[in-house]
């Protein structure tokens, strides 16, 4: 079984305004986010908010700690309800494939283009701990190496809004 998780957590700076709600398409990127994950696994969850279209999860061990945070709590989530694995996705991830489980299976994988998209061992709690409870670097990167994680290219490059230009490229056809 595999656990959905959307990273909602961020600040958002260059956005200039909570990017979960910004709409693409009449739809919110966070409502987008919850129904893409919900076509590949048996549960969905999202990180780093209080409320959302799907169960929330605190950021584990505290807010603000990135995105590692979000995917930590998903972990700890896992492990004690018996998914083996868990499938990260950013709020704004759009434009992956229909095939992007298949593709990042058998996990531990991520989409090298953007690393919050990946696929997870729930047994990776314990080294996503031993990032975030030590003093080294906490980065997407550092878990994946960690966990010995199978960086994975996909055919086009899924879009990464981060401001609202972005938004309006994407949704006018124009790309990034």
């Amino acid at each position: 079984m595999i656990l959905g998780v959307v990273l909602a957590g961020g600040q958002a700076t260059r956005f200039g305004s909570d990017k979960a709600l910004a709409e693409l398409d009449g739809h919110t990127l966070l409502a987008r986010a919850v129904d893409l994950l919900s076509g590949w696994c048996e549960y969905v969850v999202v990180a780093g908010r209080e409320t959302a279209p799907a169960p929330t999860l605190p950021d584990w061990p505290r807010a603000a700690m990135g995105p590692l945070g979000g995917i930590a709590a998903a972990l700890h989530l896992a492990a004690d309800e018996g998914y083996e694995a868990v499938l990260s996705i950013g709020v704004d991830s759009i434009g992956l494939p229909d095939d992007l489980l298949e593709r990042l299976s058998p996990a531990p994988a991520f989409v090298s283009a953007q690393p919050v998209i990946g696929l997870w061992p729930a047994a990776a709690a314990a080294a996503i701990e031993a990032i975030l409870e030590g003093s080294g670097r906490h980065s997407m990167l550092a878990f994946a190496e960690a966990v010995g994680a199978r960086a994975i290219a996909l055919p086009t490059k899924p879009y990464n809004i981060n401001t609202i230009s972005d938004l309006d490229a994407v949704e006018h056809g124009d790309g990034l």
